[in-house]
């Protein structure tokens, strides 16, 4: 036993350990706080350089998983609705065990909660609480929760979410506090990056309005204008399909004169009704139409079938001036995409706007341009009357005259026979000048509308209306004779359909390459049976061998008929 000198001196030196392991873990305290503003610091300047904004959003993830020592982030986007998530940025979980969890969540028990009531919430369990019902099959388990709300100015841009603190403790106040911290500065990195985004999206409008206005004033072809109007709108919104509908003068109805993407085929010269297809609802209510999924849309007609895989779609009116819309632009994300967002329609209608305006403006100018060359067959038509005319004329009275006096009958006869041959030449050229004073637009309609009124008289008598498609130049390569007899061959067809094979659908499709006009009416009958009449193709099949041309019949896989005339164009 030590006498009470050494216990005097072990007793100060117990209390100065004891002082010195307290100032020890208060240095630490204050170097892990030092460390911990620093990471944040660093954590903001990161976030904050980003301007892409897939890229910022991935950034906030992970330095919210770092700064809280999370072993499970992810950062939720809240949809247009304010109810459902529309993207899902995680760290933590691989692609191959996202695959197999499935589908990303929308917003359902704990996620919906913060969507709600967007406050800070922590959490010692997820189980425990009243909104959880638990995790989809594959998903990791989770207990530990801390979420907290992303603000864009005045509006919840998302939430936070981070699971499961890495040595099996739980989040703290000062966890929250970091991360409330770093939602601050995700907000203002987040509003950055949409507006860098919103400029460069703006730029690429332009650059692509400028192109189009270009093309049109320079003489551009117009469908090559129409498929750059698709192309440039379908790539600027990452649209998996864009279209372009026109209207079809005196018909009602509209025609995809363009199509462009996925299952372009399927969409290009079909002849679609306004009151039951989203280009139509666009066209005839002169604004923009949106569905989330166009393929399951109650006010879209299925038929006929080509919106496989597609689901986000707009339509938007090419112009809404006074004379109404000049057609129609139609854009479809894949399924599972995002839906069109008010930041991409508004852009989408000011450039539907000014395509407007170029087409508008290019018309005016081929206006001008008819007006000229009409002018001009004025001047020549006048110019042949008064001058050429007059003179022959004249000529013709001069040697009818001195026929009189020639003595020689085979000299006199030389010059009644030239007297004659002025008198026709004369009346070829009056003939000439008719034609050149014919002004085009006589008002006579068009092979594409006067089938689309053959269809449409025909839907009575079917029980239902056909599917029109229509390709290449038909009211322009297409002579009038070959029209006519398009248009009795498709009347005698749809009869046939009506009379005897008893369908409920049928495809009418009509196309010319400048070389053959091809037409088909396909059903999905009893087909032809073989002692039936066949006095209408047998009149059918006289028309096409008329012309040149010829009548196949086939018996589709599925059943029905299949009709093809085939003919060869004739241009006069």
């Amino acid at each position: 036993m030590g006498s009470p000198e050494e216990a005097r001196v072990r007793l100060p030196q117990l209390r100065l350990d004891e002082l010195l392991a307290e100032l020890q873990a208060r240095l630490d305290a204050a170097r892990g706080t030092r460390d911990r503003v620093h990471s944040l610091l660093e954590a903001v300047l990161s976030v904050g350089r980003e301007l892409d904004l897939e890229q910022a959003l991935h950034r906030i993830v992970e330095a919210a998983a770092v700064l809280v020592d999370a072993e499970y982030a992810a950062l939720g986007v809240i949809g247009p609705d304010g109810r459902r998530l529309s993207a899902f940025h995680t760290v933590g979980v691989g692609g191959e065990q996202i695959a197999r969890i499935g589908p990303y969540p929308e917003g359902h028990g704990i996620l919906g909660e913060l969507i709600r009531h967007p406050e800070p919430l922590r959490l010692a369990k997820i189980s425990e609480h009243p909104a959880s019902y638990g995790f989809p099959p594959n998903h990791p388990p989770m207990n530990t929760f801390l979420g907290v709300p992303i603000r864009v100015r005045d509006r919840v841009f998302g939430n936070l979410y981070l699971t499961e603190k890495r040595g099996g403790g739980q989040f703290d106040e000062e966890d929250v506090s970091v991360t409330l911290t770093l939602a601050v500065a995700a907000g203002v990195a987040i509003d950055n990056a949409r507006l860098y985004e919103e400029s460069r999206l703006r730029e690429r409008w332009l650059r692509a309005n400028a192109e189009i206005t270009h093309s049109l004033m320079s003489g551009g072809d117009r469908a090559e204008v129409l498929a750059l109007i698709a192309e440039r709108a379908g790539e600027i919104t990452g649209s998996a399909l864009a279209a372009v509908a026109l209207p079809m003068e005196g018909t009602g109805s509209l025609a995809v004169e363009i199509a462009v993407g996925m299952d372009a085929e399927a969409h290009r010269g079909l002849v679609l009704p306004m009151e039951s297809s989203l280009m139509g609802l666009a066209f005839s209510g002169a604004a923009p139409v949106s569905s989330a999924d166009v393929g399951k849309d109650d006010r879209i007609s299925p038929e006929p079938a080509r919106f496989a895989g597609l689901g986000p779609a707009v339509a938007v009116p090419i112009g809404t001036g006074e004379g109404g819309p000049r057609g129609v632009v139609l854009l479809a994300r894949k399924t599972g995409q995002q839906e069109f967002s008010t930041m991409e329609t508004e852009p989408l209608k000011a450039f539907a706007g000014q395509a407007a305006l170029a087409m508008e403006l290019a018309d005016h100018r081929q206006d001008a341009e008819e007006v000229a060359v009409l002018k001009d067959r004025d001047r020549i038509a006048r110019d042949l009357h008064d001058l050429a005319i007059q003179r022959l004329f004249a000529t013709g009275m001069t040697l009818q005259s001195a026929g009189r006096f020639i003595e020689h009958e085979e000299a006199a006869e030389r010059v009644a026979r030239a007297v004659g041959d002025l008198d026709e030449t004369i009346k070829i050229i009056r003939s000439t000048i008719f034609g050149l004073r014919i002004r085009d637009g006589s008002g006579a309609a068009g092979l594409r509308a006067r089938v689309v009124q053959v269809v449409g008289e025909a839907a009575p008598i079917l029980g239902f209306t056909p599917g029109v498609r229509m390709e290449g130049l038909l009211d322009t390569d297409v002579p009038k004779e070959i029209a006519d007899h398009v248009v009795a061959v498709l009347s005698e067809a749809l009869t046939n359909v009506a009379r005897h094979a008893h369908a409920d659908h049928a495809d009418v499709r009509l196309a010319t390459d400048g070389a053959q006009m091809r037409l088909s009416v396909t059903d999905n009958g009893v087909g032809i049976p073989a002692d039936g009449r066949r006095s209408g193709l047998r009149n059918m099949a006289e028309r096409a061998e008329q012309l040149g041309g010829r009548l196949e019949l086939a018996r589709p896989e599925g059943g029905g008929t299949a009709l093809m005339w085939c003919v060869p164009v004739r241009r006069p």
